[in-house]
């Protein structure tokens, strides 16, 4: 099964934040990279790489989205996995610094004996802390979401939500605010937890006074196999018809999906670049993908097939 993938936009850092991501974390490693030519944006790079088993694609495609708290990554170093759990925690929140702006400073905390919340230099957030070993087995990676503003308090209603959308989710670990922690209300969302697709994800409430909210700069892409699987995701998440666009949505909640046939993949990754560039030119004018057009575009005329195998 593909997992669910955390798109990152950069204006023109991504061919560069994916090796500096890459070269932080184990078994992590760009897969891919490739170019389209002439899009709103100018030419853009793509890239795909995978952190610790966890796959990411970036974008370098102007300076339109900035990346924000609301979405961040929770790092588990598990000392019962990695006996130097702490020593890597310590170090990589040291890398991480570089340029960086301290969220929460890296101590001790009532959840956690080791824990830091950092924006690095591009601006993404990860969260950083040292995992009790007891309960069921976490990923190193989870992409966490925190609501803020218009929707805090709606931390568990989306997490249904989500659950109920995808097939196969389940819930993980709930820890609600007790009374007295005001901003936040009692009985919202402190922590929780829950699996999409085998992706698991993280959501919190946040009451303060945060300026920021979910935005484009940070995106989940649904693999589909069929169209099918397309329309469903399509009519069951849209929530803002203004922000469809090659097949990126909004939901109800302000967070941007992409909907993305997962042969659109293989044909970035084994096309010729006449190829690539017409399938570019197919789906810049779509809001939601339509994988028998793009297949139409990607193979092209009979003419240029003949020339192919002449």
């Amino acid at each position: 099964m593909q997992k669910i993938t955390p798109h990152l936009w950069f204006d023109k850092e991504a061919k560069e934040a994916a090796e500096f991501y890459t070269s932080l974390l184990p078994d992590s490693h760009v897969t891919h990279i490739t170019t389209l030519h002439d899009t709103p944006s100018g030419d853009c790079d793509i890239v795909s790489f995978e952190l610790s088993g966890q796959p990411f694609m970036a974008i370098s495609a102007g300076p339109l989205f900035t990346f924000n708290p609301s979405v961040s990554f929770l790092l588990n170093f598990d000392p019962s996995k990695d006996k130097n759990a702490r020593v890597n925690l310590d170090r990589l929140w040291e890398e991480l610094s570089e340029g960086g702006t301290v969220l929460m400073p890296l101590d001790t905390y009532p959840f956690s004996e080791r824990y830091g919340w950092i924006q690095d230099r591009y601006g993404l957030s990860w969260q950083l802390i040292l995992t009790d070993p007891a309960g069921e087995e976490r990923p190193f990676i989870i992409p966490s979401l925190m609501f803020t503003g218009k929707i805090v308090g709606h931390a568990e209603e989306a997490i249904d939500f989500y659950c109920a959308v995808f097939k196969g989710s389940k819930r993980g670990m709930t820890a609600r605010y007790p009374k007295g922690m005001q901003p936040d209300k009692e009985g919202t969302i402190m922590f929780a937890d829950f699996s999409l697709l085998g992706t698991w994800l993280a959501a919190m409430d946040s009451a303060g006074e945060h300026t920021f909210t979910f935005n484009e700069a940070i995106s989940l892409i649904v693999p589909c196999e069929t169209q099918e699987e397309i329309d469903d995701y399509w009519e069951k998440l849209s929530a803002v018809p203004e922000a469809e666009q090659c097949g990126w949505l909004k939901d109800k909640f302000g967070l941007s999906w992409q909907v993305w046939p997962t042969v659109i993949g293989e044909m970035m990754k084994n096309g010729t670049h006449e190829q690539i560039d017409r399938i570019t030119q197919a789906f810049l004018p779509m809001k939601k993908f339509d994988i028998a057009t793009l297949q139409k575009a990607y193979i092209g005329s009979r003419r240029e097939k003949g020339s192919m195998r002449s």
